[in-house]
């Protein structure tokens, strides 16, 4: 039953959270707002919504691990798997925004985010320097955007749903996410306990890959259609809006104690493929995330699952290799 309950949560959140945005969109265009606001907002916050309903759903309910997983392993998930599979379809288009802004604002939260949590506890204060850099990046996303250009865009779309049919949407969805949310945390809980594994492990695999479903699903049909407007910058957006705001959000709303040493491997694994990601990013000679780095960065994936499922920790890897954690 708890694997049905689990499955029925998962579709819960993946259409609350499509429908989510597509109303919220929907309801910008009815009041001509321009595309990058509505971009780096409401599907910003509508793809990132599985995300946070579920990490304030388990920090509330007495499960900060899989409030803090979840985020960790879907930010994993959607570079070495949502990225990693796309370039193997289709050769995704690298802007200079992206490594020259976001790249560096995702890399700063990730650094942020592992200072923070090193005495056990990612508390109101740090929760709230998250999200105020969050803002801050936002404002300067929209400072520097060309307005011209955003209402030359604007003007082409047209809502998909009537002003009042797109409200009930917007609240259905939420409804969605909420009770979907409840199931997959309440039945990952049960799952976990009935085979022996930690929370840690549960939701930076099953949870994080889950609510990573949003991105990976519109990222392979965008690539099946061969649409060449696919972003980098989409996916580095949503691990920021993860860490700044999920975490922010969650935090503020209620202290996140989390073992620092037990996440410390899942946090530098994510530091780690970001900086795999930059080294492929950077316009050394191409402008392209291409089919063979897609291939590293899915090992890379693969990889980091193995050495989840296998048991392995930073602290364990520390002692194979012989080396104390600082802080031990």
């Amino acid at each position: 039953m708890d694997y049905l309950l689990f499955a029925v949560g998962l579709v819960l959140l993946v259409y609350s959270g499509k429908y989510l945005v597509q109303s919220g969109v929907s309801i910008a265009r009815h009041f001509n707002i321009p595309t990058l606001i509505i971009g780096i907002t409401i599907i910003a916050f509508g793809t990132s919504a599985p995300e946070l309903i579920v990490s304030i759903k388990a920090a509330l309910t007495g499960s900060p691990e899989i409030a803090f997983g979840n985020v960790i392993g879907s930010n994993i998930s959607n570079i070495g798997l949502v990225l990693a599979v796309t370039a193997l379809i289709i050769p995704i288009p690298v802007g200079k925004t992206s490594w020259r802004v976001d790249w560096p604002v995702m890399m700063l939260a990730s650094v942020l985010l592992y200072v923070f949590t090193l005495n056990n506890v990612l508390g109101f204060w740090e929760s709230f320097a998250l999200f105020a850099l969050l803002i801050t990046y936002l404002l300067y996303s929209v400072k520097t955007s060309t307005p011209v250009v955003l209402d030359e865009k604007n003007k082409n779309n047209k809502p998909q749903y009537k002003l009042w049919l797109s409200f009930v949407i917007v609240i259905a969805a939420s409804v969605g996410l909420a009770y979907g949310a409840d199931l997959l945390v309440n039945s990952a809980v049960n799952i976990a306990s009935k085979l022996g594994v930690s929370k840690r492990v549960i939701s930076i695999t099953i949870v994080a890959f889950g609510t990573s479903l949003p991105e990976l699903t519109a990222s392979i049909i965008a690539a099946l259609k061969k649409q060449t407007d696919i972003s980098i910058g989409n996916i580095i957006g949503s691990n920021i809006f993860n860490i700044m705001a999920v975490l922010g959000i969650t935090g503020m709303i209620h202290p996140i104690e989390i073992d620092h040493i037990a996440f410390s491997f899942d946090i530098i694994w994510m530091m780690f493929v970001s900086v795999l990601l930059f080294l492929f990013i950077f316009p050394f000679k191409t402008v392209y995330l291409n089919r063979v780095e897609g291939i590293l960065l899915f090992l890379s994936y693969l990889l980091y699952l193995a050495a989840v499922i296998g048991g392995y920790d930073f602290e364990s890897l520390s002692n194979t290799f012989h080396f104390a954690l600082p802080w031990q």
